[in-house]
C-alpha cells in the first residue's frame, strides 16, 4: 500500500487483497495459515496484550525458532504500538539479562525448549508467554494470551493510534566488538526503506520466500516479516537453517535472501552431485553443462552475451541440464534473489548467473533498516553491492569510510547517546564503519571493515575479507578461513572445516568425521594446502597466506568466534587462538 504510514496500516490493507490465500506455512503444509486467519490471530494478540496491561511504547521480547507464531506475535504487539524485538536463540542467560535490561521489556514470548535460558537469566518479567504449552515458569500459553482479550476491545482505534515515528522494533547488533547495541527503528524507517527497495526489486502479493535466518537479524525481519506485512509475501518457516536445501523444493520461493555461506554450500552441492553421477554419460553431460554455465556467467559479467554456436550450446545445456538443476533446487520459479550480510566471492555470483539464478548482491546494516544499496537485477555489476536505493545518498570519507544518509537511518542506539553521536554526525550522515569505493555510476564496492584492515609490518594495507573470500572459493573443505597479519611480516591463516565436506572426506578416507582427527590427517591437510595455493595464485605476493593451521573443532554460529550470521569475531579469535597464531610465525 503506497500511502500507508505504518506497518499496521499496510497490513490491514494487505489482508483485503485475497483473504483466503495462504500467508504463513511450514514444510508440507503441516501448518497453513490464510491471510484472514493471520489477521484474526493478530487482533487476538493485540487484545490479549492490552488485557494484560501493556500499552503503546512498551517493549516485548521474543525468543523463538523460525515458526509462524512469530509473525502474529510480532504483528500483534506492533498493532498495540509496542516495540517487539527478537533475540538470538543461542543467547546465554547472562546475555538475555543484558538485552532485556537494555530493552526494558516486562514480557517475553518463547517456546518450551528455550524457556530455561530466560528463566536462568534472572530477569524479573511480569509475563512469559510460551507458544507451545504452559511448562513450569510460563504464565500463559499463546492460546491463553489470544483468549484473554476483552471482546469490546477497540482494535481499530489501537492500531490507528500508532504513529510513523513510533518504535517498531529493536535490532541488537551481533557485537563483533563489545556488547550488542540496541538499534531503534521506527515504522517510518521500515515503510520508507521497503518502498525504496521495491523500486529496485519488484515484490508483490503472492510472492513466496522462506524464513530460515535468525529473526533477530534485520535480514530475516525485513525480507520475511516486513515484506509479508506490506506486500503480501507468503512465508514458509524453516526452523533448522541447516535444512534449507531440503526445504527449498517445498517452498519454491519466487524471491529469496541468503547469506554468502548458504550460496557457497548450494554451489558446492551442485558441483559434487554432478561429479558423483553414477552414469558416465550423465557425468559428462553435467560437466559440459556446467562448463557452458561458466561461459555464460563470464559473458554476463563482461556485459557481452554469448553469441553464435556458444549461445546455441548454452540454450541446449539449459534445456537438458541447468533447468533441471534449478527445479531440483526449488529455484525454478525464482525471479531474483539477494545475497548480503557479508561479502560474496564474484566467482560464486558468476556461477549462479551462469545456471540461470539471478543473485543481486546488496549491502546494508541494522542501523539503516537493512538495505542501503541493491544491485538492480537488470543491471548487476558483480564485485559491487550496487548503487544507493532511491532517496538515499552515499559518500566516501577522506579515510575511505562509507557514509550513508537516508530515511532508513535509526533514531539511535537505545540508552546510548554517546555511541549514537559517534555513529550519526550533525549532517545526519551515518558513519558505517565499512571501507569502500564508489565508481562513476555510483555503484559501491565494500573492501572491508574500517577496524579490520590488515597493515603489514612493511606498511601494506590489505583487506582480510577479500583474501579470505578468494581462498574459500578454491578451498571447498573450509567453512571459515581467518587471515591474520596485522603488524606482521606476512599473512597466516586459521582454517575450520565445513562439517558436511569433512564428513564426505572422512567417509572416503575411512576415518572418523571428528575434526580433531581430520585436522591432523595428512591427506586432508594436503587438500587444504592445495586450495590455499590455488587461491594464493589469484592474490598479490604480499596478500598471500604463507602458513596455515587447520583447527581441531567446528565453529558454531552465535558462538564466541562467529556471529549468528557467520561474521568473524576477529578480536575474540585472536585472543582464543593466540598460541596457534604465534606458532605459525615461530617457524
Amino acid at each position: 500500500m503506497a500511502d500507508a504510514a505504518t506497518l499496521c496500516e499496510a497490513f490491514q490493507h494487505t489482508l483485503t487483497v485475497d483473504p483466503e490465500a495462504v500467508a504463513l506455512r511450514t514444510a508440507g503444509d503441516a501448518v497453513s495459515i490464510t491471510w484472514a486467519e493471520y489477521g484474526d490471530h493478530v487482533q487476538s494478540v493485540t487484545a490479549g496484550l492490552a488485557a494484560l496491561g501493556y500499552r503503546r511504547g512498551d517493549t516485548l521480547g521474543i525468543m523463538l525458532t523460525n515458526r509462524p507464531e512469530f509473525a502474529w506475535v510480532d504483528a500483534g504487539a506492533m498493532h498495540l504500538g509496542m516495540a517487539p524485538f527478537s533475540i538470538y536463540n543461542t543467547s546465554a542467560p547472562e546475555q538475555i539479562e543484558y538485552l532485556f535490561g537494555n530493552a526494558g521489556n516486562r514480557i517475553a514470548v518463547t517456546e518450551t525448549a528455550l524457556l530455561p535460558a530466560i528463566l536462568d537469566s534472572g530477569v524479573a518479567l511480569d509475563h512469559i508467554i510460551v507458544v507451545d504449552g504452559t511448562p513450569e515458569g510460563a504464565t500463559h500459553s499463546l492460546a491463553d494470551l489470544e483468549a484473554v482479550g476483552d471482546p469490546a476491545f477497540d482494535f481499530e482505534a489501537a492500531w490507528r493510534a500508532v504513529q510513523p515515528d513510533d518504535l517498531v522494533t529493536l535490532i541488537y547488533t551481533s557485537g563483533t566488538t563489545g556488547p550488542p547495541k540496541g538499534v531503534q527503528l521506527t515504522h517510518a524507517n521500515v515503510m520508507l526503506t521497503t518502498a525504496a527497495a521495491s523500486q529496485v526489486v519488484d515484490v508483490h502479493f503472492g510472492d513466496r520466500i522462506t524464513s530460515f535466518l535468525p529473526s533477530a537479524h534485520i535480514a530475516d525481519r525485513a525480507s520475511a516479516q516486513y515484506f509479508g506485512l506490506t506486500k503480501g509475501v507468503q512465508v514458509t518457516y524453516v526452523p533448522d537453517p541447516r535444512t534449507i536445501a531440503v526445504a527449498l523444493p517445498d517452498a519454491r520461493p519466487t524471491v529469496w535472501f541468503a547469506v554468502p555461506r548458504v550460496w557457497e554450500k548450494i554451489k558446492m552441492g551442485i558441483e559434487a552431485k554432478t561429479a558423483a553421477a553414477e552414469s558416465p554419460v550423465k557425468r559428462k553431460l553435467g560437466g559440459w553443462a556446467l562448463q557452458m554455465a561458466e561461459k555464460q556467467g563470464a559473458a554476463l559479467l563482461a556485459g557481452q552475451p554469448l553469441t553464435g554456436t556458444q549461445a546455441v550450446q548454452y540454450r541446449l545445456a539449459d534445456r537438458l541440464v541447468l533447468s533441471k538443476v534449478r527445479a531440483a533446487l526449488g529455484l525454478d520459479e525464482l525471479r531474483w534473489a539477494w545475497s548480503g550480510a557479508a561479502a560474496i566471492a564474484p566467482e560464486t555470483l558468476s556461477f549462479f548467473m551462469g545456471i540461470g539464478v539471478n543473485v543481486c548482491e546488496l549491502w546494508g546494516m541494522s542501523e539503516l533498516t537493512g538495505a542501503g544499496t541493491i544491485n538492480p537485477p537488470e543491471k548487476i555489476k558483480v564485485g559491487t553491492v550496487g548503487p544507493a536505493i532511491p532517496g538515499c545518498e552515499l559518500r566516501i570519507a577522506e579515510d575511505g569510510e562509507v557514509l550513508f544518509r537516508g530515511p532508513g537511518i535509526m533514531t539511535g542506539y537505545r540508552h546510548d547517546p554517546e555511541k549514537t553521536a559517534e555513529a550519526i554526525d550533525e549532517d545526519e550522515w551515518l558513519h558505517t564503519g565499512d571501507v569502500g569505493t564508489l565508481d562513476e555510476d555510483g555503484y559501491l564496492t565494500i573492501t572491508d571493515r574500517k577496524k579490520e584492515l590488515i597493515i603489514s609490518s612493511g606498511g601494506k594495507n590489505m583487506s582480510p575479507s577479500t583474501i579470505e573470500n578468494t581462498l574459500k572459493v578454491t578451498t571447498p573443505l573450509a567453512a571459515t578461513i581467518v587471515v591474520v597479519g596485522d603488524g606482521r611480516p606476512y599473512n597466516v591463516a586459521l582454517v575450520t572445516l565445513d562439517p558436511d565436506a569433512a564428513a564426505a572426506f572422512a567417509e572416503k578416507a575411512g576415518v572418523a568425521a571428528d575434526p580433531a582427527v581430520l585436522a591432523e590427517h595428512p591427506a586432508l591437510v594436503a587438500e587444504i594446502d592445495k586450495g590455499i595455493e590455488a587461491g594464493n595464485a589469484k592474490l598479490s605476493r604480499v596478500e598471500q597466506v604463507k602458513r596455515f593451521r587447520v583447527l581441531p573443532e567446528y565453529w558454531a554460529p552465535g558462538s564466541d568466534v562467529l556471529t549468528p550470521t557467520l561474521k568473524l569475531r576477529r578480536k575474540p579469535i585472536d585472543d582464543a587462538y593466540a598460541e596457534e597464531i604465534e606458532a605459525l610465525y615461530a617457524g
